[in-house]
């Protein structure tokens, strides 16, 4: 858990669920394994940034309510590379 300047948390999680109006439910293991509903931030909507169910991401929570989330950052996927033999 990190806190930002601006007086909020941020968490690392894992993306569960893909539901309807960019919602997310998403998995903080940092929380007790909580599930909780996240929405994305403004710029990744902008950039059409995609989530898919099974991706790691940043999401920050106000520190009046832990029950919902913003995603801020979708982790690159790690490349697993098979020898060639």
């Amino acid at each position: 858990m990190k806190q930002s300047n601006k007086g909020t948390y941020i968490f690392e999680g894992t993306v569960l669920e893909v539901m309807p109006n960019t919602l997310f439910k998403v998995e903080i293991p940092e929380m007790e394994n909580k599930v909780v509903i996240c929405y994305l931030s403004g710029k990744m909507r902008k950039n059409f940034i995609r989530i898919m169910p099974g991706d790691k991401v940043s999401v920050e929570f106000s520190p009046y309510d832990d029950q919902r989330g913003r995603i801020i950052y979708r982790f690159k996927p790690e490349k697993s590379y098979e020898s060639k033999s």
